[in-house]
């Protein structure tokens, strides 16, 4: 099964409410491909849904890490963080999905990491 069956899979689960089940699939699908930047994205969302928020930051912190520009990945990440409440780390993402808003950037468009080598340890 490949990760984006997977992901459809975890994402039907959402939809009826079957939230561990779809927490499990999207770590498969990024146990699959690390660089899946949707499949870190979502699994953080289902993660804070379930309450797991300490594990919700590091799937949206790997999302930031991924696609560090996008808008989308800094506003969950910020959510994540209050709903743990960390609210100075919540602000410091939230200012960067603002910059975004803005047309601003977070990293220079080349810096996108290609290899999971190149994601840092979280």
């Amino acid at each position: 099964m490949t990760h984006s069956d997977l992901f459809d899979e975890a994402s039907g689960d959402v939809a009826v409410g079957e939230l561990e089940a779809a927490v499990e699939k999207y770590k498969r699908c990024v146990e699959i491909d690390p660089l899946f930047f949707d499949g870190w994205h979502a699994l953080g969302m289902a993660l804070m849904k379930t309450g797991r928020f300490p594990e919700a930051i590091e799937a949206g912190l790997r999302a930031t890490q991924l696609k560090p520009n996008d808008q989308l990945a800094w506003s969950s990440l910020s959510m994540f963080y209050v709903r743990n409440h960390q609210i100075a780390e919540a602000e410091s993402a939230g200012v960067k999905a603002r910059i975004l808003s803005w047309g601003g950037k977070i990293a220079k468009e080349e810096g996108t990491i290609t290899t999971p080598t190149e994601l840092p340890a979280s």
